[in-house]
């Protein structure tokens, strides 16, 4: 095992031994671990790391990336990571390079180091940071810039993305807060997003919702009224509207879509600033989901997780796992360097929260799509989703969503209500 103080509050390190765990305990707050399970036949593994470390009384965080698909969202989890441990941090990937990359590209991405320094700065310390350089480059081609929002309470991220030469911009997603104990709502998640968009100087020109969501409610509405800008969704919101204004018994609910600006369909076109555009109908988890390709980037939704992760369910009224597969295909014939950003992540095995992949990865790490064929996915998909809960918030969210975002009228108490149905979504289970 080697280690290299980089700072007074961090150290990189390759691969330590179980044994050794409890001598970290004297110098050291927090372990971070880099290393995905797996990666190598005989390393210890998370479960084997985060018990030695709990033993020891020492603080542990499970960031598993590899160097060739390491995004942001990986840069500031362990930005994160290091800022809560009350200590110093002993940091390890098989050799280390993987910390120090990290590291230095959350000094880059905050304006503490230059770029053309970093490979310098990885020799200073015995490291070779030409990943670094190549990432640094890669960014600077994307277009357009992905900004992504990790909403802890549903799981839920939203998205700001971008154009550089015009600094317009499309809002993917956003989530208004709700409470379901309290009955309470903010525009927290929201408000950040605007904040976000102020500092950066950015110009808001549509708000687009994937599909009516079922475990929270759309900021879409909300955003609306703040910036002007046109609400949007797949022109099939008509079909969700039908369906549930029946298990609602909502007579006077307009099923006409009419309260977004623009129904989309299958292969309608758009701009963000001088960026193209277009729509993939994509159901299958839900009637109305749609896909957004803008530039390079591709917006999916609830329809493939994170290659750890799989993909998403198709028991909701109106799923169906056989049109969710037709809907993969058609997202995975994009290009293998097109960037996926997926609409949940849950964390597994207490990772850090990611949601930026590729169709390349996807293809081969992903469980539910490497080596599967559709009768395979099928059956996976369905006997899955029966001995998946249905979301807490799904009765909750749906009577908002399908208006939009719109929460229920005041009543003559100037309060708001939520109505939902008993029983109605019968077999789900508990």
């Amino acid at each position: 095992m080697s280690a290299v103080k980089v700072t007074d509050r961090l150290t990189v390190a390759s691969q330590p031994e179980i044994g050794t765990i409890p001598d970290l305990a004297k110098d050291y707050a927090v372990l971070i671990n880099l290393r995905p399970d797996g990666e190598e036949a005989h390393q210890p593994g998370n479960d084997a790391e985060r018990a030695a470390a709990a033993n020891a009384g020492l603080g542990y965080a499970f960031l598993p990336v590899t160097g060739s698909t390491i995004t942001e969202a990986d840069v500031r989890a362990f930005q994160q990571a290091m800022n809560q441990a009350e200590g110093p941090v002993y940091a390890h990937c098989k050799g280390g390079t993987r910390v120090l990359m990290l590291y230095a590209l959350g000094e880059i991405l905050d304006g503490r180091m230059r770029r053309e320094d970093v490979e310098a700065f990885g020799k200073a310390h015995g490291f070779n940071l030409s990943g670094a350089a190549h990432w640094l480059a890669r960014q600077a081609a994307h277009k357009p810039v992905v900004k992504g929002f990790y909403d802890v309470r549903t799981g839920s991220i939203q998205y700001v993305v971008s154009d550089p030469a015009t600094k317009r911009c499309a809002i993917i997603d956003p989530v208004y807060d709700f409470d379901e104990k309290s009955g309470a709502t903010s525009p927290t998640n929201a408000d950040a997003m605007l904040a976000y968009i102020a500092r950066e100087g950015l110009c808001v020109e549509w708000i687009f919702d994937t599909h009516p969501h079922a475990d929270h409610f759309s900021a879409a509405h909300y955003l609306k009224g703040k910036t002007g800008a046109p609400t949007a969704i797949g022109a099939h919101v008509t079909d969700v509207q039908k369906l549930w204004k029946t298990i609602y018994n909502w007579p006077e609910l307009q099923t006409d879509g009419s309260q977004w600006d623009r129904l989309f369909g299958d292969g309608d076109t758009f701009k963000v600033g001088t960026l193209e555009g277009r729509v993939l109908f994509s159901p299958g988890h839900t009637l109305a989901s749609i896909t957004y390709v803008i530039g390079d980037a591709a917006f999916v939704h609830d329809t493939i997780f994170m290659p750890d992760s799989g993909t998403a369910r198709a028991d909701f009224p109106g799923g169906s796992a056989q049109t969710l597969w037709s809907s993969i295909q058609r997202i995975l014939a994009l290009p293998d360097d097109t960037r996926l950003f997926t609409g949940h992540d849950y964390r597994p095995h207490g990772r850090h929260a990611r949601w930026e992949s590729t169709v390349g990865e996807q293809k081969r790490h992903n469980p539910h799509i490497a080596g599967t064929d559709e009768a395979a996915f099928v059956r996976l998909r369905k006997a899955r989703d029966r001995t998946l809960p249905m979301p807490k918030l799904i009765l909750h969210a749906l009577q908002v969503n399908i208006r939009g975002g719109r929460l229920p009228e005041p009543e003559s108490n100037g309060r708001r209500y939520l109505k939902f149905p008993l029983d109605a979504l019968e077999g789900a289970a508990w």
